[in-house]
């Protein structure tokens, strides 16, 4: 019961480094408090991330992801995050399917001059994916 009760989840985010990146290193900067339970992942594009990396993420003791890609139409890559969009809308559907909680995987756009609302999605994405508790589905390691 101690070791539920001290539980805190683990997140991965997948940061575009033109945008996403620069709003976490702005929050970071200006000193805007937020949930210490994310790990970075920074990334070229978010166009670039394959949705096997959310799912290894996941089998691998992870209890939740954040994608943060650029804003539609102010993509670095031009199309990036519109290609990311429709593989964040896809593998939504699969795990779904697969019997995951909606919540534990979760995709937003924040530019690089939003340090307050990425701090603000990381916040959102940490109180729903502790509400959720610790991922049992599609992990491989133990608690």
């Amino acid at each position: 019961m101690a070791e539920t009760e001290n539980w805190e989840p683990k997140i991965v985010a997948f940061l575009c480094n033109w945008c996403s990146y620069a709003g976490a290193d702005l929050a970071g900067t200006s000193r805007i408090q937020y949930p210490p339970n994310i790990r970075v992942i920074r990334v070229p594009c978010s166009g670039r991330i394959n949705p096997f990396f959310i799912i290894a993420s996941l089998q691998h003791g992870v209890d939740g992801v954040v994608v943060c890609g650029c804003h539609p139409g102010e993509c670095h890559y031009l199309t990036g995050n519109y290609s990311a969009r429709r593989k964040f809308a896809l593998l939504k559907d699969l795990l779904e399917y697969a019997g995951l909680e909606e919540g534990r995987v979760q995709f937003s756009w924040v530019s690089a001059s939003e340090g307050a609302r990425f701090a603000r999605v990381i916040s959102e994405v940490t109180k729903k994916v502790a509400a959720l508790g610790p991922l049992e589905k599609l992990s491989k390691t133990p608690h």
